[in-house]
């Protein structure tokens, strides 16, 4: 009886890598990597097999196979490192091999404590817990169980941004393994155009299995969540326009202003995620904010780990189906109210969709943190003199027969959100790759001279275009 390719195809993974490394349908292992995604509509995915390399020598291997090897069946795989991505195929890979690196999981400081070395499937509740003891931080994300890899090269906003920037700005090396299975490093003494390309330029390049990232010292953050009824918008808008200005900005302060709706509960609400990053009760900067009127409000000073579980808290409970977008503007303050009016008009279209959560968060990004790592990450952002707000779109509902209406009305309020922005000469066409929908084109959003670098970053690495033409998930960069 002569084998159906696809089987042959993971048969050669377990030969290369032994029968506990690679997950096969119908296994515990392969219904437990399937279960532990983010998004319901990515774990409906269903891979050839998962395999999980523990070592850069694995990863080397497995390429060795699937790059190689495309008539045994895999012609395709995906790399997944914490699975946040929303969309299907962006971390798992149909009728192919999923590349599960959350194997790939050690912290480890250097002995002058300058830097620490962490795999890309680790979580940034997992790096906090085990610097928060030893009073030192890093750039990292703000949400715990989000993983290491995928915020990294995708850019990364972070509580310490405005102190130091992108997260992909802190990296001082990444260890990458090739198309053609060599590893090596990329930093500012060697491959530093392929340093720059990944920090920000997500998965086109090869598989990365170690990120070196800058520490500094760091004790307990204030944090507070405030909860403010919608009539309180003029002020949110005008505040928070304040804020944001270069001149007044405070570097240790980071703030996320966000719009919800929760079918569970009918309620709509402006809610401030609100951190400044010293154990200041209160900080004045934020005094106006909390000042307004408020439906509930807590504060607390605690590390980084409480602070990451805290915000993974906020999100909705249980499984859901989820989708992500994002739009970028400028932060006047016409143009924040002008985005709080077209989210709160769509919410009309969906509030009958069970089990849905429609959010809309405003993060800033002031020159502080765009300008620090300008010109040596792939963002292009070195014209962005004055203070942007990135938004998110997070929706949460419950039915696979909602779909389409969701992604509908989501592109919709984009849409809308983008015609106001050029209407009132505050649109940015930037899209932060980490909160694009599948639809979307962040990479292209970089501008034409840095896509230009990434094409030649990839053809260099990358000549025969594996992980254009292999990688089917995640953005890519234009042609």
């Amino acid at each position: 009886m002569t084998q159906q390719p696809s089987l042959s195809g993971c048969n050669a993974l377990i030969a290369s890598l032994g029968a506990d490394k690679v997950a096969l349908p119908g296994t515990d292992a392969y219904n437990a990597s399937l279960a532990s995604y983010f998004s319901l509509q990515v774990a409906a995915v269903q891979p050839l097999c998962f395999v999980a390399p523990k070592t850069a020598a694995d990863v080397s291997a497995v390429l060795g196979v699937v790059a190689a090897n495309p008539a045994d069946g895999l012609h395709d795989f995906a790399i997944r490192s914490g699975g946040h991505m929303c969309f299907p195929g962006a971390s798992n890979e149909p009728g192919g091999v999923t590349v599960d690196l959350r194997g790939l999981d050690s912290i480890d400081l250097s002995q002058d404590r300058s830097v620490v070395s962490v795999g890309p499937g680790s979580t940034w509740d997992a790096v906090y817990a085990k610097l928060d003891p030893l009073g030192l931080s890093v750039t990292g994300g703000r949400v715990a169980g989000v993983g290491v890899g995928g915020l990294t090269l995708g850019g990364g906003i972070s509580f310490f941004g405005p102190r130091y920037g992108w997260t992909c700005d802190t990296v001082t090396a990444f260890e990458v393994v090739l198309a053609d299975g060599s590893i090596v490093e990329a930093n500012e003494s060697v491959n530093q155009d392929l340093l720059q390309g990944l920090r920000g330029g997500s998965n086109n390049f090869g598989v990365v299995t170690r990120i070196d990232l800058a520490t500094f010292d760091q004790g307990p953050v204030w944090s507070a969540s405030i909860y403010n009824p919608v009539s309180t918008i003029d002020d949110v808008a005008r505040i928070v326009t304040n804020l944001v200005a270069p001149a007044n900005y405070d570097e240790n302060a980071s703030f996320i202003v966000g719009f919800g709706y929760s079918q569970t509960g009918g309620l709509t609400v402006i809610n401030n995620q609100l951190v400044y990053t010293k154990p200041v009760e209160d900080p004045p900067y934020y005094q106006e904010l909390l000042n307004l009127p408020s439906i509930m409000k807590t504060s607390s000073i605690v590390d980084m780990t409480t602070l990451s579980r805290q915000q993974a808290q906020l999100l909705p409970p249980g499984a859901a189906r989820y989708m992500y977008g994002t739009v970028t503007i400028l932060a006047t303050e016409p143009m924040i109210r002008a985005t709080f009016d077209a989210w709160n008009s769509s919410l009309e279209d969906v509030k009958d969709i069970s089990g849905l959560t429609w959010a809309l968060s405003l993060d800033s990004v002031p020159p502080s943190m765009s300008q620090r790592g300008a010109g040596t990450n792939a963002l292009g952002l070195a014209d962005w003199k004055e203070s942007r707000i990135v938004c998110l779109l997070s929706q949460a509902w419950a039915e696979q027969a909602d779909d389409e209406r969701v992604y509908a009305a989501s592109a919709a309020l984009i849409t809308a959100i983008e015609d106001a922005a050029r209407k009132l000469d505050a649109y940015d066409p930037f899209l932060y790759l980490n909160y694009a929908a599948k639809w979307q084109d962040p990479i292209a959003s970089y501008g034409e001279a840095s896509v230009q670098q990434l094409r030649e970053v990839r053809g260099r690495v990358d000549p025969k275009g594996v992980f254009t033409k292999l990688v089917s998930g995640g953005f890519k960069i234009p042609s």
